[in-house]
């Protein structure tokens, strides 16, 4: 069976490094899977779950509030501001985030206070939409 390198990388930190057989993440136009041997491809991404299927056939979970993936050949890099661990993210924490963004909205008072607060929303329902994947695959 055929593998490809993926790299996943925060600004903080590389989050997974390793061959594996499969990637899906949400991309900008629509949900990506990509195989070795993918057509080269540079394209943005949107938050989501990035799913993992490691050469030994298990499965890595990462949440990716967006960014820029690059696909070679044999190579496959995902560059996100933030990126999370499945097993790392907090349902707790994300939905308390949730209230306060829905709150900054109601209370908002220009259109870049909308703009912002909507943008939060978008990106920590994603967030708690990859939670719940990741709970339903373990």
């Amino acid at each position: 069976m055929s593998t490809i390198q993926v790299d996943v990388v925060s600004a903080e930190e590389s989050i997974f490094s390793g061959m594996a057989k499969f990637v899906a993440l949400p991309g900008e136009s629509g949900e990506l899977g990509i195989l070795p041997g993918h057509t080269p491809l540079i394209t943005r991404i949107k938050p989501g779950a990035l799913r993992i299927e490691k050469a030994d056939g298990n499965e890595e979970f990462v949440f990716v509030a967006g960014g820029i993936l690059e696909v070679q050949p044999h190579h496959v890099t995902v560059l996100s501001d933030t990126a999370i661990r499945g097993k790392d993210l907090d349902e707790a924490k994300a939905s308390a985030a949730r209230k306060q963004a829905e709150e900054a909205l109601k209370n908002a008072k220009s259109e870049i206070d909308m703009a912002m607060a909507t943008s939060e929303l978008a990106v920590l329902a994603a967030q708690i939409s990859a939670l719940r994947k990741y709970r339903q695959k373990k």
